[in-house]
């Protein structure tokens, strides 16, 4: 039955998802989805530079149905369009399980991260097509210990990140992220909760779970806290290129590289053996103002987008963002903090419904261009303006000195 003055649950755009999602968070809890390091200048450069990339549409000749299947790493799926692995989701107590359902039931992948709240065997139940992701933490016999785990669960894929540089730096403070969800963590935050009660009850009925790090469990030993994992990843000595081969080798299975913005780093995972890439600026929670991924896009596919291929995350918030990116010579996308949203907003319903808005938005951009498959999409759709891409660590030809004349 239809009852007028509830709030229907279907929203209609990802913004709206966002709208609901603060609504009903914590306000702590949102900050963490929305924060970017520094001044936020490039998690804002992910979303802006879609709308300087214009459409360029035809009048007839449109062809029906529309093809929006592709396969990443030989996996197939029904729209461009993966799961990117975050961290601890406090958004909703089903967190990455209900993430990994929402993306079975719309046939595409998960991604799960080392940081997940949820164990990688109990995801890859969810979605047999999960992908796990792993930060350069710890040893070398922990890395291995977790892609063992991670291959005997039935992940079909290693996701590295190795661009992550956490700053405390941020114009409107660092994201607090409760360490449990105990009595003393709801005592501190009640001036916050006491205002959002149906997150409260969300999780009151899921017996208030602990916001540990499963899967970088020790071998009988406990689970660590969100922090603890990240105080093990300040202490880990940065990975060099002959230890992304090293995970290759050790991995042995399809393997992606996450957090590519230049050239010549494109080109040595190509060196490395990965089979992947994702051109990443990590949502901007890395180095501020690196450029947004989508200006890094172009100038890599075209250098190694024979050799591998390349997805793009970063300011993914509607189907025609994913038209773009396939256009500039992207195989897919990684969505991160639009499901997040979808998550809070209303469970895995509401990522479900994410899904769907990106693959309706998807099929009227393909509609519009005269396509019949997201693999006819090229640059000839778009006109792009000039300086729009950033090709960084492209060889280029040395600026021209001006000799001044002095008086």
């Amino acid at each position: 039955m239809y009852w007028p003055w509830k709030k229907n649950p279907w929203f209609e755009t990802v913004r709206e998802a966002q709208r609901r999602a603060e609504k009903r968070l914590p306000r702590s809890v949102y900050a963490a989805l929305v924060a970017g390091s520094e001044r936020g200048t490039t998690p804002r450069d992910n979303t802006d530079a879609f709308a300087e990339l214009e459409f360029a549409p035809h009048v007839a000749g449109h062809q029906s149905p529309r093809d929006l299947a592709t396969s990443v790493l030989g996996i197939p799926i029904s729209l461009p369009v993966l799961i990117s692995p975050t961290g601890v989701q406090a958004v909703h107590p089903d967190g990455e399980l209900a993430v990994a359902r929402a993306a079975a039931a719309r046939g595409t992948i998960m991604g799960l991260s080392s940081f997940a709240s949820k164990p990688v065997e109990d995801v890859a139940a969810a979605n047999e097509n999960t992908f796990y992701q792993l930060y350069w933490t710890g040893s070398k016999a922990d890395m291995v210990q977790r892609m063992d785990r991670a291959r005997a669960a039935g992940a079909k894929a290693l996701i590295a990140t190795l661009d992550w540089s956490f700053s405390i730096g941020r114009d409107w403070g660092s994201p607090e992220i409760p360490e449990k969800m105990d009595v003393k963590s709801m005592i501190r935050l009640a001036p916050e909760v006491a205002v959002r009660p149906h997150w409260l009850l969300d999780w009151a009925k899921a017996g208030i779970p602990d916001l540990t790090a499963p899967n970088l469990q020790p071998p009988g030993g406990a689970a660590p806290t969100f922090f603890g994992a990240y105080y093990e990843w300040m202490q880990t000595p940065p990975p060099s290129w002959e230890d992304v081969e090293w995970l290759r080798k050790e991995w042995g299975g399809k393997f992606m590289l996450k957090g590519v913005t230049r050239v010549d780093d494109a080109k040595r995972a190509v060196d490395a053996g990965a089979d992947a890439i994702s051109v990443s600026n990590h949502g901007g929670n890395n180095l501020d103002t690196t450029p947004a991924s989508i200006r890094c896009l172009p100038p890599i596919a075209d250098a190694v987008g024979d050799q591998l291929e390349v997805l793009m995350d970063g300011g993914i918030r509607r189907g025609g963002d994913v038209a773009k990116a396939l256009a500039l010579g992207a195989r897919a996308v990684m969505i991160g903090r639009a499901y997040l949203w979808g998550l809070a907003a209303n469970g895995q319903t509401g990522v479900e419904n994410v899904l769907d808005l990106l693959r309706m938005g998807l099929d009227s951009a393909v509609l519009g261009l005269g396509h019949a498959s997201i693999h006819e999409l090229g640059r000839a759709d778009l006109w792009i303006p000039k300086g729009f891409e950033r090709p960084l660590g492209a060889e280029q030809e040395a600026p021209t000195r001006t000799k001044v004349r002095r008086a």
